[in-house]
């Protein structure tokens, strides 16, 4: 079993510039990201959207990033009960009136458009950003900025400085008192939680080595055909974001994150260098990839194989697998996540991850805001996947070894003509 990512899921974008301020490509705004709400054209916070001092207060919730995704996490929301879904954004109008028709959100609050989310902004306490990966630092950072609670898709950027910038932006929010909460299902399912936590405490001696893998059919078949009939368009590439390597990642940043997250929370670190392979099979106009095969050197000597593909049928399997000298911990999502050792843990099947791990992290996202808790623990473990995989990724596309410091030197940053999107 896999995660489910819709052919449709599109997003809104963040500008260039806000509306009263000069422009700013996104380099430059990613180089000041988090610098302060007057940098960004937004006002003083407001103390009453500080929630803690009121549990039952319903919290005004806005969705940017009206695709697939998007449109089905607002039910978990709307279940919840404790938020109330005011209002919408996507650069395509199409978008947002099928998102916000289906949410019975009214037409004044479902915005399009390049500045869309930030008119948005005003009218809500909190954000749930389903966008395209590319677009989550600066919508984050402006979001943080204007003081609001902030429920982040992964990844959380596609390149070295959105990273950094998301790093800034987690402790901004808790400075300011919001919560920011990254939406990995592994992270909330108590079986992966149980497990990790048992081996962390010794249960399986000494860490060795291990492999993590993310195995899938064929995906986003259908953003492909689209694309063809106007590629190099940017709306087009917006459209079918998920096979353009600059909005998503990569597939081994947008989608086996999944599996070298649960890799980096196992082993609490972040590896020293790597080296990769991998390319393409498949005839897609788009230019991700579809296979990568990396191996990550950890510290303590701890080494990692990696390896995905997006092609082929008949085997699915998103797997991390640590070896240790007293057992071994196996966990796949959607299927059994178990530790192996003298006190051998069974958490059984984990086929309701997909949705489970949502209504928990809604849970918590809820919960840290009711009750004052903005210590937002998911940031940096998933800032340090996200640079995992663009780790990996760099030694992939050099065919050679490449060190975390000289990726962490080089933050090269990935560009996107966004000045060529109706604003």
């Amino acid at each position: 079993m896999r995660p489910f990512k819709p052919e449709n899921a599109v997003s809104a974008h963040p500008s260039t510039s806000s509306p009263s301020s000069t422009p700013l490509n996104r380099r430059q705004f990613l180089a000041g990201a988090g610098a302060g709400a007057t940098a960004l054209g937004f006002g003083v916070l407001s103390p009453q959207l500080v929630r803690g001092a009121d549990a039952d207060a319903k919290i005004r919730l806005g969705l940017i990033g009206c695709g697939g995704r998007g449109t089905w996490i607002l039910d978990y929301f709307k279940k919840h009960g404790g938020f109330d879904v005011v209002a919408c954004a996507d650069y395509f109008q199409d978008k947002a009136d099928a998102a916000g028709a289906k949410h019975g959100i009214p037409e004044a609050m479902r915005f399009s458009g390049l500045y869309g989310y930030r008119r948005m902004l005003d009218k809500v306490d909190a954000v749930a950003i389903q966008s395209p990966p590319f677009f989550h630092p600066m919508q984050a950072a402006d979001a943080v900025a204007a003081g609001k609670h902030v429920y982040l898709a992964k990844p959380v950027a596609v390149d070295v400085p959105g990273c950094l910038s998301i790093a800034e932006s987690g402790r901004l929010a808790t400075a300011n008192r919001r919560a920011f909460l990254v939406d990995f299902q592994t992270r909330a399912q108590p079986a992966y939680i149980e497990a990790v936590k048992r081996v962390h405490a010794g249960a399986i001696g000494k860490l060795v080595s291990g492999e993590s893998t993310y195995q899938c059919s064929l995906y986003f078949q259908g953003m492909d055909d689209e694309y063809r009939k106007n590629i190099g368009n940017p709306e087009a590439r917006v459209r079918a974001w998920a096979v353009d390597r600059v909005l998503s990642g990569d597939v081994i940043t947008e989608q086996n994150i999944h599996s070298l997250d649960v890799c980096t929370w196992i082993l609490d670190a972040a590896p020293v260098r790597a080296f990769g392979t991998g390319g393409r099979a498949r005839p897609f106009a788009g230019d991700c990839w579809d296979h990568f095969a990396v191996v990550f050197w950890f510290p303590n000597d701890v080494l990692i194989s990696f390896s995905s593909k997006q092609v082929g049928r008949y085997w699915d399997d998103i797997q991390c697998r640590i070896y240790g000298t007293e057992g071994t911990i196996d966990t796949h999502y959607g299927g059994p996540v178990v530790v192996h050792c003298d006190d051998k843990y069974n958490g059984g099947q984990t086929s309701r991850i997909y949705a489970e791990g949502v209504e928990n992290n809604v849970k918590a996202f809820h919960a840290g805001i009711a009750q004052g808790d903005f210590s937002n623990p998911t940031v940096a473990p998933s800032v340090r996947s996200n640079l995992t995989t663009i780790l990996g990724r760099t030694a992939a596309y050099a065919k050679s070894e490449v060190t975390w410091t000289d990726m962490m030197r080089q933050a090269e940053a990935w560009e996107f003509p966004l000045d060529r999107l109706v604003h």
